[in-house]
């Protein structure tokens, strides 16, 4: 078994070298690399989008405090009941509860869409943002960090990748206010 995951490897590597032979034949001259993690979480739009998400999650809470608050009080008034008021309060308390799991699963679906489709605008974002800058300044290929296992300094370009998504979403920001 590990033999095997070594000629895989070995495999791998030998790929990746034949492949980018044509690469280097064709003439390719400037490459560079953008950490697109780091854009994403210092992204203006990211933060902004966090702090939105969890203002609705904050006030869905409160509102899931306010159920959670009334099936304890019906609780409370279920041990001063007599048997045949038990039952009927009983009845209250499991409504409520279907309804708390209703909410939170309402509730959790929304949050999570909202999230994901925030994220998806984002990453977009990023992704024309690196487009822009890659056919502004030139440049054949720009890769993204997380893939290279060995890479110069001097060819990231995440900063000015994130001056200029940050400087283009204020602008944009400032438009909408």
């Amino acid at each position: 078994m590990r033999s095997l995951k070594g000629i895989v490897a070995v495999l791998i590597c030998a790929a990746f070298v034949l492949s980018s032979a044509p690469i280097y034949a064709a003439g390719l001259q400037k490459v560079a690399y953008v950490d697109v993690a780091k854009v994403f979480n210092e992204y203006e739009r990211t933060k902004d989008s966090e702090t939105t998400i969890n203002a609705k999650s904050k006030t869905k809470q409160e509102e899931r405090d306010a159920i959670v608050r009334d099936i304890r009080s019906l609780k409370d008034e279920l041990v001063l009941l007599s048997d045949s008021g038990k039952a009927e309060k009983q009845k209250a308390i499991d409504e409520k509860i279907k309804a708390l799991d209703n909410f939170d699963r309402e509730v959790g679906k929304a949050l999570g869409q909202e999230r994901d489709e925030a994220i998806r605008q984002i990453f977009e974002s990023i992704d024309k943002a690196v487009k822009d800058y890659g056919k502004k300044n030139g440049y054949d290929m720009i890769f993204n960090e997380r893939f290279l296992l060995y890479y110069q300094p001097e060819y990231d370009v995440t900063n000015d990748i994130l001056n200029t998504i940050n400087k283009e979403y204020q602008a944009t920001k400032g438009k909408k206010k």
